[in-house]
């Protein structure tokens, strides 16, 4: 297996990903695996304008035919060349494991094939038949970290020409992470309202991305992780009168439900207990709070947290890209998460 870690994208797309024709591209931040999908797409050499060279497939597309994927790696372009079948979606379904451990076993595929996965468990299918295999280049795409966040940060601003001080980088980076695709749009967003001033304050971080109240914020998802529907309903409506963007609420949660993921993660593979796994992962967490995030360790499936994590994130990206429906998609979004921790 070839898996290029996030500090070694950049290079392995300028010098190395022509040398592949199999990629997966997989992680909790969708926005970041679409990204990087369509980086690797370019590099290919395959024209995306060609409809005969292009196939783009989501996961969806196999049902009722799931030897389609293997007649598309396989298939001879109609003038000749290479084409790039190109899937979106895949989450270990059967089809495409099938499919996939043919196409290794018969050697170099006739075409390439661009795989966008979600977020794939260490020892899950498609990984476990992918990454034996030095053929594929694997790329696994988690949340941005501070260093991540702030190169992103650097590169948008750089192209506005606009600097940015110690304070407000700080503040900004509390109201980014989760979905890199998200992310980029908030810089952008700024840039485009600081256009011109040349240095961004902390203010006009406020002024135009907002500061989400961390009491509101924090009633609302302890209420999700508990399953408490009254207390959710009480902790919306206060978000809603205080004018708190509602994105950043919802981003708030999806931080919270990676958190639990990992935690409950950790306690699988170690067999540790809630207050160990607590007094690591959990470190951070305020001291009233803790009880709460004990409760919810105890309480949620692991694969629970992680399809909410999911699911609460494809909200985010869905939020910033129907800003017009946003208060509709956080609400059911955060209530479909405590109706599941209701039933935990």
């Amino acid at each position: 297996m070839a898996e290029i870690k996030s500090h070694e994208f950049e290079r392995f797309v300028e010098k190395g990903a022509e040398l592949y024709r199999f990629y997966v591209i997989y992680g909790p931040d969708r926005g970041l695996v679409s990204e990087r999908a369509n980086l690797i797409a370019k590099h290919t050499g395959v024209s995306l304008d060609d409809p005969f060279a292009l196939l783009k497939l989501d996961v969806s597309d196999l049902q009722g035919d799931p030897g389609r994927l293997l007649d598309e790696v396989n298939a001879l372009g109609l003038f000749g060349g290479e084409k790039l079948i190109w899937l979106r979606g895949v989450n270990n379904e059967k089809p495409v494991l099938d499919a996939v451990q043919t196409i290794l076993g018969q050697g170099s595929p006739a075409n390439t094939l661009l795989i966008e996965a979600g977020d794939l468990k260490k020892g899950s299918g498609l990984r476990k038949i992918v990454e034996p295999s030095r053929t594929v280049a694997v790329i696994p795409c988690y949340a941005d970290d501070a260093r991540a966040l702030n190169a992103l940060i650097d590169t948008e601003l750089a192209s506005d020409s606009l600097t940015i001080t110690s304070e407000a980088r700080r503040h900004l980076i509390d109201q980014l992470g989760g979905d890199r695709v998200a992310s980029r749009n908030e810089i952008r967003k700024l840039a485009l309202y600081c256009r011109g001033m040349g240095r961004i304050e902390e203010h006009h971080v406020d002024e135009i991305i907002g500061d989400a109240s961390s009491v509101s914020a924090d009633d609302a998802v302890d209420a999700i992780l508990t399953g408490d529907l009254p207390a959710f309903h009480r902790a919306f409506q206060r978000i809603l009168t205080s004018k708190t963007p509602l994105f950043l609420i919802l981003q708030s949660c999806l931080k919270q439900f990676q958190l639990l993921d990992a935690m409950k993660i950790e306690m699988e593979e170690k067999r540790t207990q809630a207050g160990q796994v607590m007094a690591t992962l959990g470190r951070h967490i305020h001291f009233k709070r803790k009880p709460v995030f004990e409760k919810a360790l105890r309480v949620w499936r692991p694969e629970a947290a992680s399809r909410e994590a999911a699911r609460i994130q494809s909200a985010v990206l869905m939020s910033r890209q129907r800003q017009s429906l946003e208060p509709s998609i956080v609400f059911h979004a955060l209530l479909g998460a405590a109706l599941q921790a209701s039933k935990q």
